[in-house]
């Protein structure tokens, strides 16, 4: 159930991270979510791994949206250059 709550977080998000970081996205919304919901996914895994978080505890909002800036930020960067 926790990686289920961890994707919906995402989602949401997802959402946040492009309001805050706003501009045009090569992959618009639906990359945006993955984006999120990656994001959500590695705060936790990062969190539970520094001792943050207990095993089967998602990450916080604030750390999940952090995680989806800097990896909207990577894709921003690597997608950016291609084209």
């Amino acid at each position: 159930m926790s990686i289920l709550w961890t994707i919906i977080i995402g989602l949401i998000v997802g959402i946040v991270a492009k309001f805050l970081m706003p501009g045009r996205d090569p992959g618009g919304f639906v990359i945006t979510a993955i984006i999120g919901i990656v994001g959500s996914v590695i705060a936790t895994f990062l969190g539970q791994a520094l001792g943050f978080y207990r095993p089967g505890e998602s990450a916080g909002f604030i750390a999940a949206v952090l995680g989806s800036i800097i990896l909207l930020f990577l894709y921003r960067m690597v997608i950016g250059k291609k084209t």
